[in-house]
C-alpha cells in the first residue's frame, strides 16, 4: 500500500491516539491489529504532515512532546466526530455493521457470553465480532480509550457525559464457607476463627470489599489475597478459610460448589451492579437491544437457577 505523505489521515490520527494511550508502539499495534512497523510509519507520516514531533520515541515508556499533548486534544475531537459520522450512517442499517468489539466480564464466560454472541451473530450476519474478557476496571479503560465499542461490566462508579449506561443485574455480596463448618453456630463467631481468602484489592471488586469491611470496622485474618475465583474457591473447598464473593463468582467456580456452603453475610449487606455501557449515540439502538437480550439470558441462566438452589437470594439477586 502506498503511503500518502504530507496529508493528515484519519488512520494516522487513530494510530497516534492509540500510541498516546498505550505509551508503546508495539502495544498500540497489537490493539489496532497491525504491525509495529506500520504504526511507526503512520506516526512518521503524521508528524511529517504536521511539521513537528509528537512523541519522544527514545523514552521508555514513549512520552508525548509538548506538541503531542496539544494535538492529542484535537485528535480525540477528530475521532469523536468520525465515530459520530459513522453512527449516523449506520443508524437504520445495523445489519451492515462490519465490526463489533465487545468486552465482557469473566463471570459470564461459561454461559451468558457464548449464548449472547450466538444470538447476536444470527442477527448481524455480516458483522465480525472481537471479544475481550477481563476485569471490569480494565474493560472500562478500554472503552474509554476506544479500544472497545461496548462492554458488560461491574459498575465502577465512573461517570462521563459520553456514556450510555443500561443496568442489567444487581447481586449481593455473600460468604462462601467450607461445607458444614457453620452448622447450628453463629456464623459471625465461626468466621472470626477462620482466615479470610480475599479477592485482590488490585481489582475494583477487591477494593469494594476492603472498603466495606473498613466501614464496618471489621478486622479479619486476611492472610490470603488472590485474583482468581477458582483459586479462592479451591482454598475454601479445601477448608483453608472463607471468602466474600458474589453469586456470579461462586457459580463460575462450579466445580467447588459441592464442597462449600453459600450463606448471607453475617454483617451489613452490600451489593454490586452489572451494566452494559457504550458510547452514547454511536451504535444506534444496538446497546439497548443487547441489554434486553442480556437481561433475558441473565434471568434464565443465572438468576432463576441460583434462586432455586439458594431461595434466600430472592429479591437481592435480580435483573434490573
Amino acid at each position: 500500500m502506498v503511503e500518502t505523505a504530507g496529508r493528515i489521515t484519519l488512520w494516522g490520527v487513530e494510530v497516534f491516539a492509540a500510541i498516546a494511550d498505550e505509551r508503546s508502539i508495539s502495544m498500540a499495534a497489537r490493539r489496532l491489529g497491525v504491525s509495529p512497523s506500520s504504526v511507526s510509519q503512520q506516526l512518521t507520516n503524521l508528524e511529517g504532515a504536521l511539521g513537528t514531533s509528537l512523541l519522544d520515541r527514545s523514552a521508555r515508556p514513549v512520552s508525548l512532546t509538548a506538541a503531542g499533548t496539544l494535538f492529542l486534544k484535537r485528535a480525540q475531537a477528530i475521532l469523536n466526530e468520525a465515530e459520530q459520522a459513522k453512527a449516523e450512517l449506520t443508524l437504520g442499517a445495523m445489519s451492515q455493521l462490519s465490526r463489533l468489539r465487545l468486552g465482557m466480564i469473566e463471570d459470564f464466560d461459561a454461559d451468558v457470553t457464548p449464548r449472547l454472541l450466538s444470538e447476536v451473530a444470527s442477527q448481524l450476519a455480516s458483522t465480525r465480532f472481537l471479544l475481550e474478557t477481563g476485569a471490569s476496571h480494565r474493560l472500562h479503560d478500554q472503552l474509554d480509550a476506544r479500544a472497545l465499542d461496548l462492554i458488560v461490566a461491574a459498575d465502577t462508579g465512573a461517570s462521563a457525559p459520553w456514556m450510555e449506561v443500561h443496568p442489567l443485574l444487581e447481586e449481593p455480596f455473600v460468604a462462601a464457607v467450607p461445607k458444614g463448618v457453620i452448622g447450628d453456630r453463629d456464623p459471625r463467631e465461626v468466621l472470626k476463627d477462620l482466615p479470610l481468602v480475599q479477592y485482590t484489592a488490585r481489582h475494583h471488586m477487591g477494593r469494594v470489599i476492603s472498603d466495606h469491611l473498613a466501614r464496618q470496622n471489621l478486622k479479619l485474618d486476611n492472610r490470603f489475597e488472590l485474583d482468581s475465583y477458582h483459586a479462592i474457591m479451591a482454598m475454601v473447598a479445601g477448608g483453608a478459610g472463607w471468602t466474600i464473593i458474589t453469586p456470579l463468582g461462586f457459580l463460575r467456580a462450579h466445580r467447588f460448589r459441592d464442597a462449600a456452603d453459600l450463606i448471607e453475610l453475617p454483617f451489613a449487606p452490600f451489593t454490586r451492579r452489572i451494566n452494559l455501557v457504550a458510547r452514547a449515540e454511536m451504535l444506534g439502538g444496538l446497546p439497548q437491544d443487547l441489554a434486553t437480550q442480556c437481561r433475558a439470558l441473565l434471568e434464565s441462566l443465572i438468576v432463576a437457577p441460583a434462586v432455586h438452589d439458594y431461595p434466600w437470594l430472592k429479591n437481592t439477586l435480580r435483573v434490573l
